[in-house]
């Protein structure tokens, strides 16, 4: 019999840790090879582990709640096969650490050494003390600099800082209960100072993990790129009436609904294949331009949070393909059932506000992409058309686009012409189509 480990595996780019949410074996029970072992959360998503060996679940070695860098063992088992892993990372020279670009998004200025009361000080080497990018972000959000993370007491293994340590943090220094002395630099707020005031009426709600994590990462957008809105309106009469006719045909045949969503995926692809510098993440002062064309669609869950799935290679997949692609991942995400690989890579993002009954929005780009298209409702209006006789007013089915971009690398001309480039695929949609 052998022992192997089970580790924490990578869970999609830039994610550095995971939190154990919950064991769903206990030591000792028999597991089956790709059985789920337990749920972890990233600060991208939930999902369950599963294990890639069979055998019995000899012991845990990181427990709920803790934070564990991929690539640690969390857990051993015993089977039946001559494998052993080798063990997990121990010295700080092999700990995964934070590329030279994300610790330059991330640095935090070194004002002035910050003794606190109260809390016991830990001081640990910062050329040899890990942080993990998020606990790195938090900081510099809340005004901490570098001697005083050297201070704040780190519950995980080595004395790590977790982002529940640096929230008790914030919480008790908040509070009143952390005392910085008097030459100390001031460093300037980032947002309101003075507290809003509450009334006897008023109930006080609770940010979900998942909404603490979308309001992060909007405001971290906000911060990096410099956004940028255009606007154009499509005339998709063609769209409604060729998906008015055929929707019950595709039903029957496919099972699944035809909807516009697909079709507005599509249109985007082929105007990022026309436009491919809106198809690019930006590193320091380079410009990555990608390849693949991994579209991500924003999908609201019943909590009323975003999530957006990714649909990788959009540009490859017909319209049926990417209508069977579309429904599976709204399904996917509304049962909380979304892999880690099917929520990252994404290159560039649609959001379809006009599901919620909205004519337009101005969306914030999902770093580290550089656009964002928000589609608005299709509503019927008089337009003016040409006819072999000359123009005329007819009733047609309009709707805006709306495509935020980073103006550090996209321009209003590229940006403007990217999406209208989108808007006239769309127009130019054949009424006599076969899916």
């Amino acid at each position: 019999m052998a022992l192997v480990e089970l580790i924490m595996p990578k869970m999609g780019e830039s994610i550095m840790e995971a939190t154990i949410l919950t064991w769903l074996k206990k030591e000792g029970d028999t597991i089956e090879q790709d059985e789920s072992v337990l749920e972890v959360a990233t600060d991208k998503v939930d999902t369950e582990v599963p294990s890639v060996h069979e055998g019995v679940l000899k012991e845990i070695l990181a427990k709920e709640g803790e934070v564990v860098e991929v690539g640690k063992a969390i857990a051993v088992i015993a089977t039946n096969k001559e494998a052993i892993v080798p063990k997990s990372v121990q010295s700080p020279d092999e700990i995964p650490s934070v590329n030279e670009e994300t610790l330059n998004l991330m640095a935090i200025e070194n004002h002035s050494d910050r003794p606190t009361n109260g809390i016991p000080q830990v001081r640990i080497d910062t050329s040899t003390r890990f942080y993990s990018p998020l606990v790195l972000n938090i900081a510099k959000k809340e005004g901490i600099d570098r001697n005083e993370l050297e201070m704040v007491p780190g519950s995980s293994k080595d004395g790590r800082v977790s982002k529940k340590d640096i929230l008790n943090y914030i919480k008790v220094k908040g509070e009143g209960q952390l005392v910085a002395t008097a030459t100390a630099s001031p460093v300037p707020p980032e947002g309101p100072t003075t507290s809003p005031s509450i009334h006897a009426e008023d109930e006080i709600i609770q940010m979900d993990r998942m909404r603490k994590m979308i309001a992060e990462r909007m405001v971290d957008s906000k911060h990096i790129a410099p956004h940028v809105t255009s606007f154009v309106e499509a005339d998709v009469t063609n769209i409604v009436f060729w998906r008015n006719r055929n929707k019950q045909s595709f039903k029957q045949k496919e099972g699944v609904n035809l909807t516009f969503t697909p079709i507005f995926i599509e249109a985007v692809a082929k105007a990022i294949k026309d436009y491919p510098m809106v198809n690019v993440t930006v590193n320091g002062d380079t410009i990555i331009k990608k390849k693949a064309i991994n579209i991500g669609m924003a999908v609201a869950l019943p909590s009323g949070n975003l999530i957006v799935p990714v649909i990788k290679n959009a540009d490859q997949l017909n319209l049926a393909g990417l209508t069977k692609k579309v429904n599976e991942l709204a399904r996917r995400a509304r049962n909380n059932k979304l892999t880690p690989d099917e929520l990252s890579g994404g290159t560039f993002t649609i959001s379809n506000v006009g599901s919620f009954g909205n004519l337009m929005g101005t969306p914030i780009i999902l770093q580290p992409q550089v656009g964002i298209i928000a589609l608005g409702a299709v509503v019927k209006k008089p337009a003016v058309i040409d006819t072999p006789h000359g123009d005329a007013i007819a009733i047609r089915h309009k709707m805006f686009l709306s495509h935020s971009y980073d103006h550090r690398v996209v321009d209003g001309s590229l940006g403007g012409m990217m999406v209208r480039r989108v808007a006239d695929y769309l127009e130019r949609f054949e009424m006599d189509r076969k899916l």
